[in-house]
């Protein structure tokens, strides 16, 4: 099992929402990524080239969860996912322009 940490902006973006699409996209966080974070499936991926506007360990990893996204990237070593942002990405707007 993964141990899962936010990062300090990542309470702020999570606060904006409501309370249904928060609990909706924390069970995700838990239920996706607290085992296997590094498995690409339908809803994960690794965004190739992206330089986020953050500190973070390569590859960025992206979740999907409805219309919101979750930035993450792993430390294998240390069994850590670090959950970067949390950010809406409305229809037809690429990832880049939600950072």
């Amino acid at each position: 099992m993964y141990d899962i940490q936010f990062a300090r902006g990542t309470e702020q973006d999570l606060k904006r929402l409501s309370a249904f699409h928060r609990n909706t996209i924390l069970d995700a966080i838990e239920r996706q990524l607290a085992v296997d974070p590094n498995k690409p499936s339908r809803n994960r991926k690794i965004l190739v080239g992206l330089v986020p506007p953050w500190a973070a360990e390569e590859p960025i990893w992206e979740l999907r969860v409805g219309d919101y996204r979750v930035f993450y990237d792993v430390a294998d070593e240390a069994q850590v996912v670090y959950i970067r942002a949390v950010r809406k990405k409305p229809p037809g707007r690429r990832t880049e322009d939600i950072l």
